[in-house]
């Protein structure tokens, strides 16, 4: 199974997140699911997550988790090339990352809204989403 990439199906900065993603890895390294889904609701128990509180994009891969502001690094070290230079904030303590990443995860519906439902996939894509 691919790296699967779990965000928040209504939050228009984690559908923004997801469309970007989606655009600089052309190849499909990664697949999505939306935390409410059922995959999304399993992974989240898996990870001792409230099911019911999405406030962190997951990275799952092969068993292991990622949470938080690991998230992107993870996904730049695995997308190679020009996006391993992001690494660099890996020097930044991850307790000061995911005070950041927090705050921001807190206002994401007021700063950039949030739709009435999970996206759905173009057909040229839906093979991408699970």
């Amino acid at each position: 199974m691919k790296p699967v990439v779990l965000f928040d199906g209504v939050c228009n900065l984690c559908n923004g997140f997801v469309q970007t993603l989606i655009k600089i890895d052309p190849t499909g390294k990664f697949q999505f699911a939306a935390l409410q889904s059922e995959f999304g609701q399993e992974v989240m128990t898996k990870a001792q997550l409230p099911v019911n509180e999405i406030s962190t994009v997951i990275l799952y891969d092969n068993g292991k988790i990622f949470t938080h502001s690991d998230v992107p690094l993870e996904i730049c070290r695995q997308l190679g090339g020009l996006w391993s230079i992001f690494l660099v904030f890996k020097l930044v303590p991850r307790f000061l990352r995911n005070r950041l990443y927090n705050w921001v995860a807190r206002n994401r519906y007021r700063w950039f809204g949030q739709r009435e439902s999970c996206m759905i996939p173009t057909p040229e894509l839906r093979q991408r989403f699970l």
